[in-house]
Order: C-alpha cells, then structure tokens, then sequence
C-alpha cells in the first residue's frame, strides 16, 4: 500500500518507539513507510498508546494557552495540569531558551 502522506513510499508492518512529550511510552507496532518515514497504527494500537499516556500521566497535557502583557515583559500562563505535573512551585527558578521556533522550559 502507498503511503498517504509523501505517496512515494510503500508501508510496512514495524515496531515503532512512542514517545509523547519526550516520555517513552513503549513499542509498538505500526505501518511505517519507507520513503517518509511516517507511521501508522490501528485503533487497537491507538488505544494502547492513549492507555500508556494516560498511565504515565501525560494524556492530556497539550494545551493552548494566550499571551498577555505585564509592564514591558509578555507573559505566559501555565496550564494547572503542566504545572503540576512538572511540580512547579511559585518562586521556582526555572531556565528558558528557544529551540527553533518553540520555547523550552527547563525545571531541575
């Protein structure tokens, strides 16, 4: 079968490494195509990776949020459910750079 993505490679049957927002989740098997790389999974599968989020806790942390002004600064707010899975605390220092077009936000 041709890939739907690039529609030059064929796919075939893998066993892939799931990774959502930089957790391991495990691996598990896919349709893998072999000119774009791109991969995918039944809902069977699917519903194993959401399972595998949900337990290490990371289903649902993809938010949107806005940005606001404060004095000459813009300001980000953080999302309950990010916050408190990083365990952030106010006062926290935290180290913040860009990477590309994203901003990355280390906590130790």
């Amino acid at each position: 079968m041709k890939c739907p993505i690039c529609e030059k490679g064929n796919l075939e049957k893998q066993e892939i490494k799931e990774y959502m927002f930089g957790v391991y989740l495990g691996k598990f098997s896919a349709e893998v195509c072999t000119n774009c790389n791109e991969s995918f999974t039944d809902s069977e599968t699917t519903k194993k990776i959401e399972e595998s989020a949900k337990k290490e806790g990371i289903w649902g942390l993809g938010l949107t949020t806005k940005i606001t002004k404060a004095g000459n600064s813009s300001v980000i707010r953080i999302p309950k459910k990010i916050v408190k899975y990083l365990k952030l605390k106010e006062g926290k220092e935290v180290y913040i750079h860009p990477d590309g077009n994203k901003i990355i936000i280390e906590s130790s």
